[in-house]
Order: C-alpha cells, then structure tokens, then sequence
C-alpha cells in the first residue's frame, strides 16, 4: 500500500475539510471534519473501499486528519459519533467515550400538510 497518495480537499461553502486516498488515480477512501461555532471540530464520516479494508487505510486518513487540527486548531474541541469497529482508535487518541446513540431511520412519504392526509368523515 506504498503508492496510496492522501489528497486534501479544501470547501470554502461549509468549513468543509476532506482528504482522499488515492491508489492508481481511484479514490479508495475519504475522510472529513467540519468547523464548527465555539471552537469545535466535528469529525465526520469515513469511507474506504471495501476491496482495501483491513490494509491500514483508515488510520492513515484518521492520523492526517488528526495531524491537520492538531497543527491549525489547538484549543478547539474534536467531537465524534462513531461506528463501535472505530471507537478504539479514537480512545488510543484520548478521546472520552460519551453516551450510546441508537440509528433511526424513516422513509418520506408524503408532503402534504398533516390536515390533508387524514380523512374526516361526518
């Protein structure tokens, strides 16, 4: 895995930083935060391929990110929500481990106001 490039990928639209694994001009993997009022940094979501798993990728995106805020932002505050195969690293980094959230999900079905999908009759 020598030949993976990490590719920072500025926004300007919403204190948006990315970065990018590249192997052979493919993106194998992606990594963002997002700057937040009060001096927080959000860590957002992780991506590597599933071809390329399990190959040190992931830690490679994380320690950049991490060396990012640690060189532009100290004394801001990293928070995280994140998946339990990802909690260890994260504690290795010092973070505190918070409350368990639970996922929801819910299918949008319909846009009509509340009034009009219900049916009254006298």
């Amino acid at each position: 895995m020598q030949d993976i490039s990490i590719i920072y990928s500025p926004s300007n639209t919403r204190e948006l930083h990315s970065w990018i694994a590249i192997l052979n001009n493919e993106c194998i993997g992606n990594i963002h935060l997002q700057i937040e009022p009060n001096k927080q940094i959000k860590f957002l979501d992780a991506w590597v391929h599933e071809n390329y798993r399990r190959k040190g990728i992931f830690r490679k995106l994380w320690d950049t990110r991490w060396s990012f805020v640690q060189q532009h932002y100290k004394g801001y505050k990293a928070y995280a929500w994140c998946k339990p195969m990802s909690l260890s690293l994260l504690l290795e980094k010092g973070f505190t481990e918070g409350d368990n959230c639970v996922y929801v999900e819910k299918i949008i079905e319909d846009t009509k106001p509340l009034f009009e999908q219900c049916f009254v009759s006298c």
